[in-house]
């Protein structure tokens, strides 16, 4: 097995900001939760008057966390093959994960689609890793996008039979 190179440094900090960006979301629903009484175990709040706030809050986290698993695939997968390229992509994502938040934030659901532009930085990351994935079976050749990938494959690969 090969050392991973120097470039994938920023896939892990990328990951770590995702982290970051996770743990933001859940300290604004924990302080939703004082602000608008919401006790745990109750995962949405059932008041007519002001409850719509909080579940917005609390979903734009959640969703967040439904994505969050095939983002950090893709980002540790993808980021073998292209680490540069993946790496911007998953800062776009994760910035719009705060924008996203921000709009849902504010008990309006529709407000929430001005992050949706993470939604291309996603595909990209996603089109990346299943790339790699091809080009590693052979299917595919290597594909670079020069310095802003930051990719070291390089070598053609032979036609399989």
């Amino acid at each position: 097995m090969g050392a991973l190179s120097k470039e994938y440094g920023y896939v892990v900090l990328t990951g770590f900001a995702s982290m970051a960006m996770v743990t933001y979301l859940a300290v604004n629903v924990g302080k939703a939760r004082k602000k608008y009484k919401v006790e745990y175990p109750q995962m949405y709040s059932d008041d007519p008057e002001r409850g719509k706030i909080f579940n917005c809050i609390q979903r734009a986290h959640q969703n967040t966390l439904e994505l969050y698993p095939a983002f950090l695939f893709c980002l540790g997968v993808g980021g073998l093959h292209c680490p540069r390229g993946v790496s911007g992509l998953g800062v776009v994502w994760i910035i719009s994960r705060v924008v996203y938040a921000h709009g849902y934030s504010t008990g309006d659901p529709k407000k929430r689609m001005r992050g949706a532009f993470g939604n291309l930085a996603m595909i990209g990351m996603m089109l990346t890793t299943l790339y790699f994935g091809c080009h590693l079976v052979g299917w595919v050749r290597p594909l670079c996008f020069g310095r802003w990938c930051g990719c070291h494959s390089h070598a053609p690969i032979a036609p399989t039979a």
